[in-house]
């Protein structure tokens, strides 16, 4: 390779200069600069990143600067401007809506025609100032949101079962407590949020011509509205599944046989995720004070024996922004068949039986949601007891129990599903014999209510017939895997 050594090139004519041939490349050594040629309206981007610990930050024209504010705000002090300087700075993690970044210009010199300085204060916000004149000084000529990167995916574990449906996505399932625990948050370009379903327990049901147990509380992001799913970073989130409400076993001291109200079930994290267990349902009798349902995530139905209240539990309490679940149904207003009233479910109220001769009262209808590849119903509430001549209430259908009936050899309605359905009560006594009628139990892992239990008849032993267990909750999480 031969070398020319010179001081200066000029073409022989005078106007053009040229160097190499067409295809060649010209290139300058490491470590050279060139001048003269002028800026091409781009900057040097600088390697360093900057930090809070730089600040205040003088800055050079022609360059680009890359600002993280993890830590903390960053200050940057513009160079003296002369027309055609170009500077340029870069949000590096995200962060500028936390901590801002302030750009102060030199001496009288403006940004946008304006004295004073500036705040940049969007997250993943990209920047290009050049400076004009001393009318406008410095003028954003680009001015970014787009946070350009290579898609990444939500990455968790966790869970009973975990499942991948509609081939993109996977589910995990918690019948029991646990905990969802990210390892990568992914980010805009793939996923990085996840929808979920929570399910709280359902109440109990009531006694002795009771009322159906108000069925869990039902929240739920799916599928994820316009503003998206829920945001998670790389954590362990707790999960907690609420029990079933249990019955009395027998009556309390002042007689009543109100059912126990299901317990709350969680999804934990920066945004937490409670549903409010279901309420107990009344009980007679109902002269002994725990006749009314109870408030929950759907109300307890009231007890059917009378005097009753008039009201059943309130449902979505405490309020959440969507409901979380439906009052609970009044009592029939008692004999001769005093029927209580169905427990609230997440997708209608409890029925309230139109009169005193009516069937028990029908749990409160569950919501149907396919979160998980399967066409389920959830929340249900458990149905009213009766006296005979009258029918059970059946419990609504997502996994309420039904109540159990006075008639003999007749069982009470089930529970009003077959997919996630609670149990039926069971027969009831004869008039003879006597025995139990207990209310149907509430779905596992489905939050219903559970259903009411009858009277024990006019002869024998007349045992105290308790109502239906709660059933208990559930947690499901969806998210975007590939």
């Amino acid at each position: 390779m031969s070398e020319v050594k010179v001081n200066k090139i000029s073409p022989r004519s005078g106007t053009t200069l040229t160097l190499g041939d067409s295809g060649d490349t010209i290139t300058l050594a490491s470590g050279a600069s060139q001048s003269g040629f002028g800026r091409t309206g781009t900057v040097d981007w600088q390697t360093t990143i900057y930090t809070n610990s730089n600040s205040p930050l003088t800055v050079e024209n022609g360059k680009g600067y890359f600002l993280n504010t993890t830590s903390g705000t960053i200050t940057i002090n513009l160079p003296a401007g002369s027309a055609g300087d170009i500077v340029a700075f870069k949000d590096y993690l995200g962060t500028w809506d936390n901590n801002n970044v302030t750009v102060t210009p030199n001496g009288s010199d403006k940004i946008g025609g304006t004295t004073g300085s500036a705040t940049l204060s969007t997250e993943s916000q990209s920047v290009t100032l050049i400076f004009t004149d001393s009318t406008q000084g410095w003028l954003d000529i680009h001015d970014s949101t787009a946070n350009v990167q290579s898609a990444q995916f939500v990455a968790a574990t966790g869970g009973n079962t975990t499942a991948t449906v509609c081939t993109n996505f996977k589910v995990h399932t918690f019948t029991g407590p646990g905990t969802f625990c990210v390892s990568n948050a992914g980010n805009s370009s793939g996923s990085n949020t996840v929808e979920y379903l929570v399910v709280a327990g359902g109440g109990a049901g009531g006694a002795d011509l009771g009322g159906g147990g108000g069925a869990g509380g039902f929240r739920t992001i799916f599928p994820s509205p316009a503003t998206g799913g829920l945001p998670v970073t790389a954590t362990g989130y707790p999960i907690t599944i609420g029990a079933g409400g249990a019955p009395q076993s027998t009556p309390n001291p002042t007689g009543g046989g109100r059912g126990n109200p299901g317990s709350n079930s969680i999804f934990a994290g920066s945004s937490t995720i409670t549903s409010a267990g279901g309420g107990g349902a009344g009980g007679a009798p109902a002269s002994q004070g725990e006749g009314a349902g109870a408030n929950g995530g759907s109300g307890g139905g009231t007890a059917g024996y009378s005097p009753a209240p008039t009201v059943g539990g309130s449902g979505n309490t405490p309020a959440t922004p969507v409901s979380q679940g439906n009052d609970g149904g009044a009592g029939g207003g008692g004999g001769p068949g005093y029927p209580g009233g169905g427990g609230g479910g997440s997708a209608a109220v409890g029925a309230t039986p139109p009169n005193s001769n009516s069937i028990g009262g029908a749990g409160g209808a569950g919501t149907q949601l396919n979160i998980d590849g399967n066409n389920y119903y959830w929340a249900g509430g458990g149905g009213g007891a009766t006296y005979t001549p009258e029918d059970a209430g059946a419990g609504g259908i997502g996994g309420g129990g039904g109540g159990g009936t006075d008639q003999p050899g007749v069982a009470g309605a089930g529970g009003g599903s077959a997919i996630n359905s609670g149990g039926a009560g069971t027969a009831g006594p004869s008039a003879v014999n006597g025995g139990p009628a207990v209310g149907g139990a509430g779905g596992t892992n489905s939050g219903g209510g559970g259903g009411a239990g009858a009277h024990a008849g006019t002869s024998g032993a007349q045992p105290f017939n308790k109502g239906g267990n709660g059933g208990s909750g559930i947690v499901i999480i969806r998210y975007k895997f590939q």
